[in-house]
């Protein structure tokens, strides 16, 4: 029996300022080059869902991120969730999401699982009313005058902190659709 998945890719950097340009039609062809179904992107920040076979979801970053190396010259970090995973993101937000705007909250996904220890330097207390919780390979981020804006976004993604794993941020619209489009 064939098991059949519904993931997102969230691809980390592309289309931002004019580097790493990557045709979202582009990436639909090469997702599906890869045997992956039902193929849709969302936005032009590098977002997409799909169905696979697969139910490895490294594996199935792995063969993106390669592909897209090898279609287009550059290397692009890519995170690969299925629905139930980001359903549960959705549902365990800590902030209430359904008060504040889009632009006020928004998720950072995580290669791996991280613990407090890594965030030991940053001094909540020194960016409220900005503030930041951890969930599973994910941190929750309120900033109420956006992402732009927050100081407390450039410490948590600073080189040091991140070091060794592979991080991506989306608003909570774009969460939320995701959610939606993986059918979760």
């Amino acid at each position: 029996m064939s098991v059949t998945t519904r993931y997102a890719a969230l691809l980390r950097g592309i289309n931002v300022g004019g580097n790493k340009k990557l045709p979202m039609a582009e990436l639909r062809t090469v997702i599906e080059a890869l045997g992956h179904r039902d193929v849709r992107t969302y936005l032009q920040s590098g977002n997409a869902v799909f169905t696979s076979d697969s139910d490895d979801e490294q594996a199935v970053a792995d063969a993106l991120e390669k592909a897209i190396a090898e279609r287009f010259g550059f290397t692009v970090d890519c995170l690969v969730r299925d629905g139930t995973y980001l359903r549960r993101v959705a549902d365990a937000c800590p902030f209430p999401a359904a008060s504040l705007e889009a632009k006020q909250l928004h998720v950072t996904f995580f290669s791996e699982q991280v613990g407090p220890e890594r965030f030991a330097e940053i001094d909540p207390a020194a960016y409220l009313p900005e503030e930041f919780r951890l969930g599973e390979r994910a941190l929750y981020l309120y900033a109420p005058e956006g992402l732009g804006r927050s100081k407390l976004a450039e410490a948590l993604s600073r080189p040091r902190v991140l070091k060794g794993i592979v991080a991506t941020s989306r608003n909570w619209n774009t969460v939320t659709k995701l959610v939606e489009l993986t059918g979760a």
